[in-house]
């Protein structure tokens, strides 16, 4: 597959996904609502949804990846955007 194909496949799956995840759960009333959407996915998006290429790690991190550990479901924390259409899990700080 030409590399061109391989981004334009990436692209429709971006694409796929905010509209799965966000867009299809909202009513969308004016372009300054829309840009707002639009803002909170990508940051959502780059830096707190695992992606399967990346470990499971979203693409903009800091550092290494964690070593994984054995937890117990009440050292996670759920934060949540757009009125908990998009969540994401990290483990509480000591």
């Amino acid at each position: 597959m030409p590399r061109w194909e391989h981004q334009v496949a990436d692209v429709e799956r971006v694409i796929q996904t905010m509209k799965h995840e966000v867009l299809n759960a909202f009513c969308i009333v004016t372009n300054a609502h829309l840009n707002h959407l639009l803002k909170e996915t990508a940051i959502w998006y780059n830096t707190e949804r695992g992606h399967s290429a990346r470990d499971h790690l979203p693409p903009v991190r800091d550092g290494d990846p964690v070593a994984a550990v054995k937890f117990h479901k009440e050292h996670v924390v759920c934060t949540d955007r757009l009125g908990g259409h998009l969540k994401s899990y990290c483990r509480r700080a000591a």
